[in-house]
């Protein structure tokens, strides 16, 4: 038989409760426990709040940046502008400025052609600022002087205009017509005369132009020649390119055939006219061959 457990104190069952006079039953108090729920819920709106806080502010500082960078490339450009500008009214104003016209024309290198003749030729330009100075104007204009093989041009600031010229040289002259032309060595003729200029050796073509190979041969002829040489040279006589002949101031005659070796021609030339004595007759066509006769 199982013993039956023993009443608790002031229950229902505990026969002293039940017979204690004067007592009333209290009720069962229930203990209530408090829920975490609340609590997380406002530790994620402060979290949430806080992330809302910070993301306005990173906004509110690329907003910020972005501002600061447009106005400093609107600022860039606004500079740039100016500056521009600001050259370009500068070199405007210096182009067309009085200040910069062209008031002197300076002419260097002439010696056969007159300088105040250039200046003349090219003095539509005074007044001009340099920089619209009409060059092509300038070389139409010195284009009609036939002394003037070519030239350049330089501007000095503020007011001056410098032309360098380079004069053709002439090399012979040809028997015309009309008397005698002095050319260079080109054919171009630079100057004519009724007379025989003196100190240019005389080109005798025949029926050859100063355009044909027989001028070419005997101008190249010249040109080899060494200046104490060319001095007694008084005739160059050329039918084609390959029968040259020379002349010189005291009667004697040298036989130079072509163009060809001519600076060697040249050299043999001034060694045998030391020794020739009273020969009158040179020939040089082969230099490693020269031959003296007609004494």
């Amino acid at each position: 038989m199982v013993p039956s457990a023993p009443p608790i104190p002031g229950s229902s069952a505990d026969p002293a409760a039940g017979s204690a006079p004067g007592r009333t039953k209290r009720p069962a108090r229930i203990r209530r426990t408090r829920s975490s729920e609340p609590q997380l819920d406002a530790a994620a709106r402060h979290d949430l709040k806080r992330a809302e806080r910070a993301r306005r502010a990173y906004e509110r500082g690329e907003a910020r940046r972005f501002t600061r960078r447009s106005r400093r490339r609107r600022i860039t450009w606004l500079v740039s502008g100016l500056s521009l500008l600001l050259v370009a009214g500068f070199v405007t104003g210096a182009v067309y400025s009085p200040l910069l016209s062209l008031k002197t024309i300076r002419v260097e290198g002439a010696s056969r052609v007159s300088a105040a003749s250039v200046r003349a030729a090219v003095d539509g330009q005074i007044g001009r600022p340099l920089a619209l100075v009409d060059f092509g104007s300038i070389t139409r204009s010195l284009g009609k002087f036939p002394l003037i093989r070519s030239f350049v041009t330089e501007t000095v600031p503020p007011d001056t205009l410098i032309i360098r010229i380079a004069e053709r040289a002439p090399i012979a002259t040809l028997a015309t017509s009309d008397g005698f032309s002095v050319v260079d060595p080109a054919g171009i003729v630079i100057d004519t005369a009724a007379e025989r200029q003196p100190g240019l050796p005389l080109i005798e073509l025949g029926s050859a132009t100063e355009k044909s190979p027989a001028f070419t041969a005997a101008v190249g002829v010249l040109l080899a020649l060494p200046s104490e040489l060319l001095k007694k040279v008084d005739t160059v006589t050329a039918q084609t390119s390959d029968d040259v002949t020379l002349t010189l101031t005291g009667g004697q005659s040298v036989a130079w055939g072509s163009a060809e070796q001519s600076a060697l021609k040249a050299k043999v030339l001034a060694a045998v006219i030391t020794v020739g004595g009273t020969t009158t007759k040179y020939d040089v066509s082969a230099p490693t061959h020269p031959v003296l006769g007609g004494n």
